[in-house]
């Protein structure tokens, strides 16, 4: 499965569902339907899947112009010129 010198994507992918934090979570009934309807409606697989699927909207619904404010902000840094610090502390006046 996983070669000692390198990871295709097959392989991160299954590292990646297996190194997820594991949780025992209590759902009233009405979050509970609520999760199964959102599973049926987009095909997922399981109540994790819907879970992580309700989240990654509520952050496009509650903040979507900081995510896109964020990627534009770090996309104009990425191409900004490296800059060689030797002291840091003396460039920038700190004790």
């Amino acid at each position: 499965m996983i070669n000692e010198n390198y990871i295709n994507k097959s392989d991160l992918v299954i590292l990646r569902r297996t190194n997820m934090v594991q949780a025992l979570v209590q759902l009233n009934d009405e979050t509970n339907r609520v999760l199964n309807v959102v599973k049926a409606k987009n095909g997922l697989k399981d109540k994790a899947e819907a879970i992580e699927f309700v989240v990654h909207k509520f952050v496009e619904f509650e903040e979507p112009e900081l995510l896109s404010a964020f990627v534009e902000k770090m996309k104009k840094i990425e191409i900004q010129p490296v800059i060689r610090v030797n002291d840091f502390k003396k460039r920038y006046g700190l004790k």
